[in-house]
């Protein structure tokens, strides 16, 4: 087929080299636009743009790819489909009624559930034991058209954001080839989504990290990796800022009250919750790497009592 590409981020990168490596033609990449990024403040191009360069496709970079002109450009390329993974811009009816497939994506959850912009960080969080990919043909909805196919991806106990974005990227790559060679054989069933069973997943903010030491062990062993690597899941250590990468769940509870670190252990600090015990077991005070609690636990002496998301004066 004929393809134009629509995509920005990582997970997008899979989809564009499996469907050059499967023989389509790619005849433009659309991302973007170039954004200042880091301390310094530098240029840097997106994952989809810099994977475009390397294959020389030509790649357009619209502010606002509903705007007239722009819509001309697509125009004269003649796709025979569009696929979208990860763009980050709504599209108009006319681009989604431009190509003779129509316009393709590919969504990291198992519609119609966690529909939005974070579907793999709110499938871990929210305690799922399986998610996967589905292609469906687009609509003017978020996330609402038709599905195609669908993958599945179980969840394992220690899932983070990042290894699932991972198993999906390379899952959705798969399942987007497969959808494209049903569309051409004509054998895909378009199947309608039933909007009772959604739930949004809402993009992720740095707020979000922020502990409630009120809530159970068990949501916030799951937080904690479903923001991992980004944006992280944090609480404060005598005034600094205390992110906390790996923790496991003791089903005990303790004297205290939630956020107090009731004990120290050789590879452990041990948190009361609302609901449990949350042992941390990997962790990064502010300025210090990212390390095991044993480490960070030689180099500081942690008092029984202090209560974790408070200053100590």
């Amino acid at each position: 087929m004929r393809i134009i590409f629509m995509g920005t981020p990582q997970f997008s990168v899979g989809t564009l080299e499996s469907l050059i490596a499967a023989g389509h033609e790619v005849a433009a990449v659309v991302t973007q636009p170039d954004k200042p990024k880091g301390r310094g403040k530098e240029i840097q191009f997106s994952q989809v743009k810099e994977a475009a360069l390397r294959h020389k496709i030509p790649i357009y970079q619209p502010v606002k790819v509903r705007e007239p002109e722009f819509i001309e450009i697509l125009k004269n390329i003649n796709p025979d489909v569009i696929v979208v993974v990860a763009f980050g811009q709504i599209l108009s009816k006319t681009i989604l009624e431009m190509p003779r497939y129509g316009c393709i994506n590919v969504h990291a959850s198992l519609l119609p559930k966690f529909r939005g912009a974070a579907p793999i960080q709110w499938a871990v969080i929210e305690g799922e034991k399986e998610s996967g990919v589905t292609t469906m043909r687009m609509d003017a909805g978020i996330d609402t058209g038709d599905m195609l196919l669908k993958t599945v991806v179980p969840i394992t106990e220690q899932e983070t954001g990042g290894s699932l974005h991972d198993k999906l990227m390379m899952a959705g790559a798969k399942l987007c080839v497969e959808t494209l060679k049903r569309l051409e054989e004509n054998t895909v069933v378009f199947e309608k989504q039933d909007d009772s069973l959604s739930n949004y997943a809402k993009m992720l903010d740095k707020s979000l990290g922020n502990i409630d030491w009120n809530n159970s062990a068990v949501n916030i062993e799951r937080l904690i990796r479903g923001l991992n690597p980004w944006p992280s899941a944090y609480s404060k250590l005598n005034h600094k800022t205390l992110k906390i990468w790996k923790a496991t769940v003791i089903a005990e509870e303790a004297d205290g009250v939630a956020g107090e670190i009731v004990a120290v252990a050789n590879d452990s600090i041990n948190v009361k919750t609302g609901d449990g015990l949350l042992a941390i077991t990997e962790l990064q005070l502010e300025g210090k790497k990212r390390m095991p609690a044993k480490d960070f636990l030689r180099g500081v002496q942690l008092e029984i009592g202090i209560k974790l998301g408070e200053n100590k004066d």
